[in-house]
């Protein structure tokens, strides 16, 4: 096992920096410590414990643009949306954690029968890359505060500026609470199967059904968020404009790596034409670059791998008789230009996979039956949008989705929990009901 994991500028694929790979013993010391660390921690009010991550998240303040340029660096986001991240984690901390500590705080139900929300004990939190704060955070926050320690890991591909956070938070944390570690797939197959109580994990399917595995004999607790392979549909009734500024605007977010991002799109055949030109018009307008160039919409695919991934989708859209409206016909590394693709069938990839990527898949229906048919024909069903006037909202209600929009994105607001339906998920996060399973509940009658 390689004793460092080596940061690579997705850009330049110059090296960044590099951490020191936890070993497995190493992991059984961190387990311990945790261990320990969880005996005075849960013993913290509430209030208290609100309290010291509210101050430890705001002492980050200084680092801001110093952690939104790593970040930039070692995934390639442009700085914008990086800063947009860091400065979402720094000032959004105390508001998440006093949601969390509404929620749990102890309910009288009636009479003398109390429910009441109890530390669980360690967490692990494995998160992707594609945000390396946000992601991360949304786990760590409601983890602490239910009274819960946490042993981080971050992806393989952002581990600088995962660590940079930690190291900065633990300044006022209490000691061995928020603990991370650093390496590849076996690192959190070994972390999945210590002495954990809850494994809180937002990553690809397969990673899930494998944690789901290693869980199983322990019975641990999980929180999974798993990708998802989200349709939108355009009715004839639709806004054209504001159809198509939504479908370029959600699938090439965040280089398209993003989990609610759009993935395909079926619009009526009334209006397709006029759709079409509009979406490729909008798209020509983004501009490819690396992170501190200016006025750059599209950064690098995050590594090789990924780059091949979106490729090979292109490709296949291509050999299967899809119409390239924009985009090159050679993409080259680490760079996939702004693409729109016409006329995708469902035994496409484009259609049936993920892919992650600044792509537009575009079919065409002729009845919206056929549309629904075809937007619930996955096994994911993590977001769906519907864009339409009359009979838009009761599209949507046949859409199987955890997050369903009619005329705007997904995740309604913080007051609602972010949630996958059939394999985009396995428990969720946000809302009363989500921080509630960072916790023990227990009924307590006296």
């Amino acid at each position: 096992m390689q004793d460092t994991l080596k940061s690579i500028n997705p850009a330049t694929l110059e090296i960044v920096g590099e951490v020191k790979v936890t070993t497995e013993s190493e992991l059984t010391d961190i387990v311990t410590n945790a261990q320990q660390a969880f005996k005075s921690w849960r013993q913290v009010p509430l209030k208290k414990r609100v309290k010291k991550i509210t101050a430890a998240f705001e002492s980050l303040e200084p680092l801001h643009r110093g952690l939104a340029q790593l970040m930039s660096q070692e995934m390639g986001k442009d700085v914008r949306r990086s800063m947009g991240e860091v400065s979402g984690v720094i000032y959004g901390a105390a508001y998440s954690a006093d949601d969390v500590a509404a929620a749990l705080k102890p309910n009288n139900v009636g009479g003398d029968t109390v429910m009441q929300y109890l530390p669980l004990g360690i967490c692990a939190v494995i998160s992707p890359w594609n945000y390396p704060l946000a992601m991360a955070v949304n786990l760590i926050i409601p983890s602490l505060v239910a009274g819960n320690v946490v042993i981080f890991k971050p992806s393989e591909e952002t581990p600088l500026v995962a660590d940079e956070m930690v190291a900065a938070l633990n300044e006022f944390l209490p000691q061995g609470i928020l603990q991370i570690v650093h390496g590849g797939k076996e690192l959190g197959q070994k972390l999945v199967e210590s002495d954990v109580n809850l494994i809180a994990f937002t990553g690809s399917r397969q990673a899930g059904v494998d944690i789901m595995q290693r869980a199983s004999s322990g019975l641990k607790r999980l929180i999974m968020e798993l990708g998802g392979n989200d349709p939108m549909i355009v009715m004839a009734n639709a806004n054209i404009e504001a159809a198509a500024g939504f479908a370029v605007a959600s699938s090439f977010e965040n280089t398209g790596q993003m989990c609610v991002s759009t993935e395909r799109v079926y619009v009526d055949a009334k209006i397709a034409d006029a759709f079409e030109a509009r979406v490729a018009e909008i798209a020509s307008q983004y501009t490819v670059g690396p992170w501190n160039q200016s006025n750059v919409n599209i950064g690098p695919l995050v590594n090789k791998a990924q780059f091949q991934k979106v490729k090979s989708h292109i490709d296949d859209a291509v050999a299967k008789g899809a119409k390239v409206l924009l985009g090159a016909s050679e993409q080259q590394y680490p760079y996939i230009p702004p693409t729109v693709i016409t006329d995708i069938t469902p035994d496409m990839l484009l259609e049936n996979e993920e892919t992650f990527g600044p792509v537009v898949a575009i079919a065409r229906y002729e009845n919206i039956d056929q549309a629904i048919s075809r937007a619930n024909d996955s096994d994911y069903g993590l977001g769906a949008v519907v864009f339409g006037g009359k009979g838009a909202a009761d599209v949507a209600q046949q859409l199987e989705a955890g997050m369903v929009a009619v005329n705007q994105s997904v995740g309604g607001g913080a007051n609602t929990p972010w949630v996958g339906a059939k394999q985009s998920g396995f428990g969720y996060r946000g809302s009363v009901e989500g921080h509630r399973q960072f916790a023990q509940v227990r009924v307590l009658s006296k």
